[in-house]
């Protein structure tokens, strides 16, 4: 165990050194630093895979921490103390970084090579946990090789109850979800119960 905290440490270390991206950042409209947003340990049983981190978790070095992270808490059905255990509850999204705005101000999509570089190493670093949870279309064409969220979402249980593929917490989304109520009546209540038996 002291080898693999060690280990572990000297992988987020490493990830938190990244400056990769340094040069595509600064071509953004948001001509941002790197700051790569690090939450995970070894041994989690639950695996939360989103987009990239907003510009309000590039400010606080933390995941989630907006009102996506708000919905996702409720969707799943915990306090923010047990989101933001570590111990229990790793968020590995498909880029460390926040990705940074296009000349319209929307969100960039997250880089290809924050993936290709550091997520073999994490995922194998964190262990087999026992429920993923795959937030949004980057997280689920990577892991399952799906193109349309909707879709991937209606058939989420052929995918349960080791993963959960689920829309963007985003209020973007909140016309999506008015439109699918089967989501909310359905997905949610299984989740919940599927995050309580895990945790």
């Amino acid at each position: 165990m002291p080898h693999e905290t060690k280990s572990h440490d000297a992988l987020i270390d490493e990830i938190r050194a990244c400056r990769l991206c340094a040069g595509r950042f600064a071509a953004t409209a948001s001509a941002h630093v790197p700051r790569p947003v690090v939450w995970f340990r070894p041994g989690a049983r639950v695996l939360i895979v989103g987009q990239a981190p907003g510009a309000r978790v590039h400010a606080s070095g933390r995941p989630f921490t907006d009102p996506s992270g708000d919905r996702l808490r409720n969707w799943m059905g915990v306090d923010a103390e047990t989101f933001y255990d570590r111990s229990r509850i790793a968020i590995v999204p498909m880029a460390f970084c926040f990705p940074g705005y296009d000349a319209k101000g929307s969100d960039l999509p997250p880089p290809p090579l924050c993936a290709a570089t550091w997520r073999a190493r994490v995922i194998a670093a964190i262990g087999t946990p026992q429920l993923t949870l795959l937030v949004g279309g980057a997280a689920q064409r990577w892991h399952l090789g799906t193109r349309a969220v909707s879709d991937t979402v209606f058939a989420w249980q052929n995918h349960a109850p080791a993963v959960f593929p689920l829309p963007h917490p985003s209020w973007r989304n909140t016309g999506w979800l008015k439109r699918n109520p089967w989501f909310e009546a359905e997905v949610i209540p299984a989740l919940r119960a599927r995050v309580k038996e895990v945790l």
